[in-house]
């Protein structure tokens, strides 16, 4: 049996990778718990689409500001010396390359960085990709966090992305609950496996031919 780390775990591994000064904005969902685990005394900006710079950690029990929620409806905190400002200006960051980092959900990754995360074809599926696209393609680093499997056994990481896409080559790195992985044009390449996970396993887990980095 293939080893598996928890979410909380995951975002703290994110966290990890983010650089200090880093602009970072963390997508609607599982990315929004690295804000919780981002290390103590480092200065990371985090960004909200809805017009926020300088978004701190998930409050505390009975802190709840109802005026302060990122782009997902979460309540959140901010920083000293947070701004708030108009969605248009905030669609200027993202678009203008001024994030160095973001982390988005996924459905699929392919190899080579292509990115489908907002829309399986199913009937009830979200009816727009929404500021993902803008993220995808404006932030200067896009980090993908998801789990390596569907619920039906099936590989998010895939040679091509059978799902609409969110953003053609833009994926720089994906982090699952069994490893990390980078993409490259000639397949995917294994950053780090968690636990006793080899190669080998994750390879017949997914159908690909991975490489170590």
């Amino acid at each position: 049996m293939t080893t598996r780390i928890d979410r909380n775990q995951l975002a703290a591994r994110i966290a990890a990778d983010i650089p200090e000064g880093a602009y970072v904005n963390l997508g609607i969902g599982a990315p929004t718990l690295v804000a919780n685990a981002l290390p103590e005394g480092q200065e990371i900006i985090l960004h909200t689409e809805n017009g926020m710079l300088g978004m701190g950690a998930k409050p505390a029990e009975g802190q709840i500001d109802p005026d302060l929620i990122n782009a997902g409806k979460q309540p959140v905190t901010a920083l000293p010396g947070a701004a708030y400002f108009h969605h248009a200006d905030s669609f200027g960051m993202m678009r203008g390359g001024h994030l160095d980092v973001c982390v988005l959900g996924a459905f699929q990754v392919a190899q080579n960085g292509d990115l489908a995360n907002w829309s399986t074809g199913a009937p009830d599926a979200i009816p727009a990709v929404g500021g993902a696209m803008d993220l995808a393609i404006g932030a200067k680093q896009v980090f993908v966090m998801t789990d390596l499997l569907t619920k039906q056994g099936a590989s998010k990481l895939v040679e091509t992305c059978a799902y609409p896409l969110t953003g053609v080559g833009c994926v720089t790195r994906v982090y699952t609950d069994h490893g990390v992985f980078d993409t490259s044009p000639d397949g995917f390449r294994v950053r780090e496996l968690f636990g006793d996970n080899t190669i080998a396993e994750i390879s017949e887990l997914t159908g690909l031919s991975l490489k170590e980095a």
